[in-house]
């Protein structure tokens, strides 16, 4: 079993990018470099060699850092093949479905498109570990700058089906505002209430909350639970398909 080893650079204002390390291959993967300098700097620090990058999309906070990186190791670029055109220095193509070896640890690829059409994310089941970029935030998820709903409703649904123990490696540290938002539309949720206090404590000793795992997020995350009943009766959409549900709290949280 090929175990990743996750190093978490905090970059710009808001932004994580990830180091993945596989020590029986001797392989290391950035995950969306918004820069590159941090990363450069950390990989220096862990005495690793960067091989690879893998992207989950285009916005220039997640493939920023690809050119430069590419210059200074001469590592492999991964990303959607649908997507090829807006991911700089792409050199491997995958698309939703394939596996991917990093290494001896397989990647799934899995298309999640609604943030933007083409996103993907790669999850890899034996270390429990999914870098889902800007699909699903702790307590949120992203803009549908591109997708419909109907879109991000299906990715997210995708995804909450994976393990209750499967870490989530997203890209912001949206958590505190998230948390506040999610309060909104589930009052009585005792889980989402004592998890928003123990979030207030972490950010007010600057604390990551990301990782986060998947069973906290299907019990807390409003955007995961369109098709649990008092969400909708919240959004005064009782009987709604989940999927209208989904995008009236959407709604809700982008003028919040």
């Amino acid at each position: 079993m090929a175990v990743l080893e996750v190093e978490q650079i905090p970059v710009l204002k808001d932004n994580y990018v990830y180091l993945a390390h596989e020590s029986e291959a001797n392989v290391t993967a950035a995950i969306d470099p918004a820069v590159h300098e941090p990363v450069l700097e950390r990989l220096a620090r862990k005495g690793w060699k960067l091989t690879h990058i893998l992207n989950t999309h285009h916005h220039g906070d997640h493939v920023g850092g690809n050119l430069a990186l590419k210059a200074a190791t001469g590592c492999t670029i991964v990303g959607n093949g649908a997507d090829a055109a807006r991911i700089p220095g792409i050199d491997v193509r995958v698309r939703d479905g394939d596996t991917y070896m990093f290494g001896k640890a397989a990647a799934k690829v899995m298309d999640v498109s609604g943030h933007t059409v083409g996103h993907i994310a790669y999850w890899f089941a034996e270390s429990r570990t999914l870098f889902v970029g800007d699909t699903i935030f702790a307590l949120g998820c992203g803009r549908m700058f591109e997708g419909t709903a109907e879109q991000m409703w299906g990715s997210l649904a995708k995804l909450r089906a994976l393990p209750d123990d499967t870490l989530i490696y997203c890209a912001h540290e949206y958590t505190q505002n998230n948390a506040r938002f999610a309060l909104t539309i589930e009052r009585d949720n005792e889980l989402l209430r004592a998890r928003s206090s123990e979030i207030d404590i972490a950010r007010a000793h600057n604390r990551p909350t990301v990782p986060s795992k998947m069973g906290i997020e299907r019990a807390t995350n409003p955007f995961l639970r369109a098709d649990v009943p008092g969400v909708a009766r919240a959004v005064d959409l009782v009987g709604a398909p989940p999927a209208k549900v989904f995008a009236e709290v959407r709604r809700r949280k982008d003028v919040f």
